[in-house]
Parts: structure tokens; C-alpha cells; sequence
């Protein structure tokens, strides 16, 4: 616990959209990485309203709130150097409405299937694992 951040968490919540076998990922503005799309909470914030604050924020869309589905929570070393920095990823599911676009805070949107598996961080390869293993991602 030497640096402070020894056992540190990074709780997020995120939104899983698959289409033709193919997970919806984002990069942000001065990332080298590509995430799955959402964030971190704000205050007291719950799952449901911090994802739906991030997805409007991050790509131009509005979830449906009656559609949102928990697909799963995954936890991993952050991606980079900070050792001992945990991140926990609550995933969910929704309809949405409105067209998909990056917003001012996103550098590029992409479609990955498991192939691409090497481009996100160790938390979101968690997740391609089991879609992969559902036969959901190509």
C-alpha cells in the first residue's frame, strides 16, 4: 500500500450492444484503447441512471429504461501501469433510441467480434470471453 492505490476500485457500469455477432466499442478522446461504452457513477448515482447518463453522453442515444437488462459483472487489473487498481464493470443490455454517434468526448466508434479481443482492456476481454462462450460474439 506503499503508492496509496493498492486495492483501489474502479466501480463502472457499461452497455453491452450486440449486433450480428459484433460488440459496439468506443475510444475516447486521447485513449489508445478501445472500451465498452459507459463510465463511472456520479454520487449517489445508481447502475440504471449513471448508464443511461453515459450512453447519452458518449454516443447520442437515449436507452430505453423499461429495457434494461444486468448481463453480468466482471472485475480486472486496469489497463496501464497502476498496479493493484481493480476495475468492476456492471453490464447491462437496452433498447435504444436515436441514431449512434460519437460524441465530442469519443474519438471513434467500431464494431469488434473476438478476433479484436486484444484491443480492449483486461476487464472488457472478461466479457468478450463469455459472449464468445454464449455464442453471441462472432
Amino acid at each position: 500500500m506503499a503508492d496509496g492505490r493498492v486495492g483501489q476500485l474502479i466501480d463502472t457500469v457499461a452497455w453491452v450492444r450486440i449486433e450480428d455477432g459484433r460488440i459496439l466499442c468506443a475510444r475516447p478522446r486521447g485513449k489508445d484503447i478501445f472500451y465498452i461504452p459507459g463510465g463511472k457513477r456520479e454520487g449517489a448515482e445508481t447502475d440504471l441512471q449513471t448508464l443511461l447518463r453515459e450512453i447519452e453522453e458518449e454516443l447520442t442515444v437515449a436507452l430505453l429504461p423499461e429495457t434494461v437488462a444486468h448481463v453480468g459483472t466482471y472485475e480486472a487489473a486496469v489497463h496501464g501501469p497502476d498496479s493493484g487498481v481493480v476495475v468492476r464493470m456492471s453490464c447491462y443490455t437496452a433498447d435504444y433510441r436515436g441514431t449512434l454517434a460519437a460524441s465530442s468526448e469519443i474519438e471513434e466508434v467500431a464494431w469488434f467480434n473476438y478476433a479484436d479481443r486484444a484491443l480492449v482492456p483486461p476487464v472488457d476481454q472478461l466479457l468478450f470471453d463469455d459472449l464468445v462462450d454464449a455464442g453471441q460474439l462472432a
